[in-house]
């Protein structure tokens, strides 16, 4: 594993065959998440794999209570940040290119979705 520095706005992202974007997703508006994931597809070799780990929201917005807390915060503190669903970000993800995507509970509020290339 290297780490690699950089500005995922201005540069490419690394080749990799796993990348993962932990709460970082949240930060931008919507034209910008949709970039980020078009930079991951373009990074990732044909099997790869993008693991986006957030505080997910649940697709009926009514049991994730820290999730919808997040996004009223994230649409506070920043210019057009926000939490989203588990299908909202399937679907921005399978119109970036990748062909299978599911969404994975996790321990808390998080749950992370997984794209494969």
């Amino acid at each position: 594993m290297k780490f690699l520095s950089g500005n995922f706005f201005t540069d490419p992202l690394p080749a990799a065959e796993v990348l993962i974007m932990g709460h970082i997703l949240h930060d931008w508006d919507l034209a910008q998440k949709r970039m980020l994931l078009e930079k991951a597809y373009a990074a990732l070799p044909n099997g790869g794999a993008l693991i986006v780990y957030e505080a997910i929201i649940d697709d009926e917005r009514r049991e994730n209570v820290f999730g919808l807390l997040l996004s009223l915060n994230m649409l506070i503190e920043t210019a057009g940040g926000f939490d989203f669903t588990g299908a909202d970000c399937q679907t921005w993800m399978r119109e970036a290119g990748f062909s299978r995507t599911r969404v994975e509970p996790l321990v808390g509020a998080d749950s992370m979705v997984v794209a494969i290339k």
